[in-house]
C-alpha cells in the first residue's frame, strides 16, 4: 500500500488549498477518516475508514463474529517516492490513485504548482520542513506561473535530479520534453498500462545509474553555482507568476519584520521568510549577520571601513557597488571572519575577555 502526502502534508489535515477538498475527500478542517494517509487506501478506490458492509451491526447487538480484518500491509523496502504536479484537482487525485494502485509505489506526494513541488523537494523554512528525496516527478505541462518545461530544467539543475515524466492533454510538446531529459511523456486521459510502463523505465534507470558518486555531486554542483556547495533557489510569487531566484545570485537580504527582501543585481523580491531563518540556513554558504536588518554573501565584502556614525561594509565594484551598516555588536565577528579567524563564543557571566575561562 502507499501513502499520499499533499502538499508536504499528511493526508488526513485540512488541505493547504484553501476552498479545495483535501485528498481523503472531506471539507478543510474536518474530521480524517481514520486509516487514511496509514495505509488504509484500498484498491478501487479510497476507502474512508476501511468501512466494510460485513462490519455494520444494529445498534445494541452483540460484538460481531466477524474476524478482524488483518492490518494492510506496508509498503515494500525500496519502494519508490514520487511527485505528481498538476495545477487541476481532478487530474491531479486521478494521477495521485492510478499511482497508489501500482505496487511498487510506497508514497506520493501531489503538489497543485511549480511553487508547492519545489517547497516539498527543496523544504520550507517558513514552517521548518525538511527537504523530501523523490524517486520520479510527473509532471503536468500547462500551468499557471512556471510551467512544467521550466520546472524540469530547474530539477536539472539539482545535484542528483529525479526522472521527469510529463502528463498532459496536449500532443504538441513532446519534442521539448525529451529535449529537457524526459523519461517519457503520457497524454491524458491516462491509462494504467502507460504509466506502468513509465514507471518501469524509472527503475531501469534507477537501476542503471547506481549511487551517485561524490565526484559527480560535485561536478555537477560546480558547474550549477561555482561559488556555493549547493545552490538552493527561492521560488517568488508575483502577480500570477512564479520566478526562481538562486541565492548564489542574492547579494544581500534585508529584513522587514516577518518578511525577507532578497536584493539581487536585477532587482529584489520580498519573501516571507524571517532573516534568523535565513541565517541559520545559509550560514555554511557564506552569508553573515551584519547588522539585525541586514544579510550579506560574504565573497562579495570588497571594503570594511570607519563612517561618521560607524562601521559599514562595501559590496561589489563600480556603479553597482553598494554600502550598508554594520552594528556594534557584529562589528568584531565580521572583522575575525574578513581575516580567516572563526568568531568567538559569546562570553557569559563567569567567563573573561578573551571567552571562556578553562581550567
Amino acid at each position: 500500500m502507499y501513502s499520499h502526502v499533499r502538499g508536504g502534508h499528511a493526508s488526513g489535515g485540512p488541505s493547504p488549498v484553501s476552498g479545495r477538498l483535501a485528498p481523503n475527500g472531506i471539507a478543510p478542517g474536518g474530521p480524517a477518516p481514520a486509516g487514511y494517509g496509514q495505509g488504509g487506501h484500498q484498491p478501487g478506490g479510497y476507502a474512508p475508514g476501511g468501512y466494510d458492509p460485513g462490519n455494520h451491526r444494529p445498534i445494541g447487538s452483540g460484538p460481531s463474529d466477524r474476524p478482524a480484518s488483518p492490518p494492510p500491509p506496508p509498503a515494500p523496502s525500496g519502494a519508490l517516492t514520487a511527485l505528481a504536479v498538476d495545477d487541476e484537482e481532478p487530474a491531479l487525485l486521478e494521477l495521485a490513485h492510478l499511482l497508489g494502485e501500482d505496487p511498487r509505489v510506497g508514497t506520493v506526494h501531489t503538489a497543485a504548482n511549480a511553487t508547492e513541488a519545489l517547497r516539498i523537494l527543496h523544504g520550507n523554512p517558513a514552517d521548518g520542513s525538511a527537504p523530501v528525496k523523490v524517486d520520479v516527478v510527473f509532471l503536468d505541462i500547462r500551468m499557471p506561473g512556471l510551467d512544467g518545461l521550466e520546472l524540469a530544467r530547474v530539477l536539472s539543475a539539482m545535484a542528483d535530479p529525479p526522472p521527469i515524466v510529463f502528463v498532459t492533454a496536449h500532443d504538441d510538446r513532446a519534442v521539448d520534453a525529451y529535449e529537457v531529459g524526459a523519461v517519457d511523456y503520457l497524454l491524458k486521459p491516462l491509462r494504467s498500462e502507460r504509466l506502468a510502463g513509465s514507471l518501469d523505465r524509472t527503475i531501469a534507470l534507477r537501476g542503471s545509474r547506481g549511487p551517485v558518486p561524490p565526484s559527480a555531486v560535485a561536478a555537477q554542483q560546480k558547474r550549477v553555482a561555482p561559488e556555493t556547495t549547493d545552490d538552493e533557489v527561492i521560488p517568488v510569487e508575483l502577480a500570477g507568476t512564479t520566478k526562481i531566484v538562486p541565492r548564489s545570485s542574492i547579494r544581500f537580504v534585508e529584513a522587514q519584520g516577518d518578511y525577507a527582501r532578497l536584493h539581487t543585481t536585477d532587482g529584489s523580491h520580498l519573501v516571507r521568510i524571517p532573516v534568523s531563518v535565513l541565517e541559520d540556513r545559509w550560514g555554511e554558504a557564506g552569508f553573515v549577520r551584519i547588522h539585525r536588518a541586514y544579510l550579506v554573501a560574504l565573497h562579495l565584502i570588497t571594503e570594511l571601513r570607519m563612517s561618521g556614525s560607524g562601521y559599514v561594509v562595501r559590496l561589489g565594484q563600480g556603479s553597482t557597488a553598494i554600502e550598508l551598516p554594520v552594528s556594534r555588536r557584529h562589528t568584531a565577528g565580521l572583522k575575525r571572519i574578513l581575516r580567516g579567524r572563526p568568531q568567538r563564543p559569546p562570553r557569559g557571566p563567569e567567563d573573561g575577555p578573551d571567552g571562556p575561562i578553562r581550567p
